[in-house]
């Protein structure tokens, strides 16, 4: 038996903290800090929004193919990709929250940094995510340790969520009132003329200098979380065959995407991570002009991520009792009486934070249900493949490229959206069109994609009885290897 120590589970797992900390805050908070900080039209925020999420999803094959060609180290394949990157992506991180002093290149500014630290995350997560089929044999032993790693990067978009909200939210900009708006005084924030004209400039500046020092702690944390992976996961090489030859990309990429399996989760997932995404990137947005909450909107995404933390065991506990698949249905479906609740009913905190509460539990079963159920794909691929070996960074790397084309799609089509719909940036108010797209965006059109992505989810085929069985064949087929492998040995010797 491979079994591995709780510490173990615990230091591979706090390594999966770095992506949800900067992709919390990335999705909360990007496009809000955009349009009102950054003062980004928001066409072009749009642009950048798109144009990075799309970016980093080409590269994300690119890296798995690299990754999987790495020669072994002392420190294994993985663990190399994941120390090198980090820094650069966190110079990368620290520069998008930064606020150039000049307007005409704003956007390249934004685009090329947000494109340069997607670019160095991947380079990091890819490895990382790939790293699950190389701390252990054992399936059961994976599955703990994935549940390890969802609740601490839960815990992490807890985390990401709490430091960029809690210190932006220290530093409120002034809203500027529309010809309908009621004419607020300077407690409020709010500019009413011109002598608040220096108010405005001051409270922007503390906003740029709030959102450089979250994204500072937020580098600070990054690195300490991948040293403590570098130096607390020992990763493993004895699942490769002697004598087992690389294929190339294309002929890696033509065996992974002709498992059924795999697709049929890859194509369910993208749709319910779609929703997800769409919640996500306009919920500050939401939260600030539709529900009127614009001191309260960090603390009830707090409210959110801190309910999906409590609520992984659950769904761990749920899953090995019912089957991964009918946790990801009801865990799913969870999230969809919340997301109707929040734009049905009038506006009202107490009843908001109490949906978001439950909202929250359907964002656990989403981080939990996806990565959970991709190594029983891999292991049922293996089976079916015997002799080709090496493909886990390619599974990786295109399962974590449809999730962010996901998000990029999300993100440039709500952005996009606003835009049309008459954004005003840093209004106290927004035309009635704009809080029609908003409540489309949280609401209508993620329990849509949900329910197609379920629909396809429904012809997925590894229920609990092939995954058993497929678990008893790898033993087997490990037997049979390692005995194959000290023969080939022996006869070399």
């Amino acid at each position: 038996m491979n079994r591995l120590s709780i510490c173990s589970k615990l230091c591979y797992a706090i390594g999966g903290a770095p992506y949800q900390i900067t992709g919390s805050a990335l999705g909360f908070f990007l496009q809000i800090y955009l349009l009102d900080v950054a003062q980004i039209d928001a066409f072009y925020a749009s642009i950048i929004l798109f144009v990075g999420r799309a970016w980093d999803g080409i590269t994300d094959p690119t890296v798995g193919f690299l990754v999987s060609r790495s020669p072994w180290t002392r420190f294994g394949r993985m663990l190399p990709w994941i120390v090198l990157s980090t820094p650069l992506a966190v110079i990368c991180y620290f520069l998008i929250f930064y606020v150039p002093p000049f307007e005409d290149g704003k956007v390249v500014w934004y685009l090329f940094f947000y494109c340069a630290f997607q670019t160095l995350q991947t380079c990091f997560h890819v490895p990382y995510s790939a790293l699950t089929m190389f701390i252990s044999s054992e399936q059961a032993e994976r599955d703990s340790a994935t549940a390890y790693r969802m609740t601490i990067e839960v815990l992490g978009a807890v985390l990401g969520t709490a430091i960029q909200g809690q210190i932006v939210g220290m530093a409120n900009a002034p809203c500027i009132p529309g010809p309908g708006d009621p004419v607020l005084n300077a407690t409020n924030l709010s500019v009413v003329d011109g002598h608040n004209d220096s108010l405005l400039a001051f409270v922007v500046s503390l906003q740029k200098t709030a959102y450089m020092i979250a994204s500072g702690v937020i580098c600070l944390v990054y690195i300490l979380c991948a040293i403590v992976l570098f130096f607390g996961v020992r990763e493993q090489k004895e699942f490769c065959r002697v004598g087992s030859e690389p294929i190339s990309f294309f002929q890696g990429i033509k065996l992974v995407m002709g498992h059924g399996p795999y697709v049929k989760l890859v194509i369910g997932f993208l749709f319910t991570s779609l929703a997800f995404m769409l919640l996500e990137g306009n919920f500050a947005l939401f939260c600030t002009y539709t529900l009127g909450f614009r001191n309260d909107f960090q603390n009830i995404l707090l409210v959110i991520m801190f309910s999906a933390t409590l609520a992984i065991p659950f769904w761990q506990w749920f899953l090995t009792r019912f089957g991964k698949k009918t946790a990801a249905y009801c865990g799913t479906l969870t999230a969809v009486p919340s997301m109707i609740v929040v734009v049905v009913f009038k506006s009202n905190l107490i009843m908001t934070y109490f949906v978001s509460f439950f909202a929250g539990m359907g964002v656990a079963s989403a981080y939990l249900m996806s990565w959970s159920m991709l190594p029983d794909v891999v292991d049922d691929f293996k089976l079916e493949n015997p002799k080709s070996t090496g493909h886990e960074a390619i599974f990786y790397s295109f399962y974590v490229f449809f999730s962010k084309f996901s998000s990029g799609i999300s993100l440039g089509i709500s952005t996009l959206s606003l835009h049309f719909a008459g954004y005003i940036t840093r209004g106290c108010s927004q035309p009635e069109a704009v809080n029609i797209t908003l409540r489309v965006l949280v609401s209508f059109a993620p329990i849509a994609l949900m329910i197609i992505g379920l629909v396809v989810l429904y012809f997925y085929p590894i229920d609990e009885k092939r995954r058993q069985r497929n678990r008893e064949r790898l033993r087997e087929q490990e037997m049979e290897d390692s005995e194959t492998d000290s023969a080939e040995l022996a006869a070399i010797i």
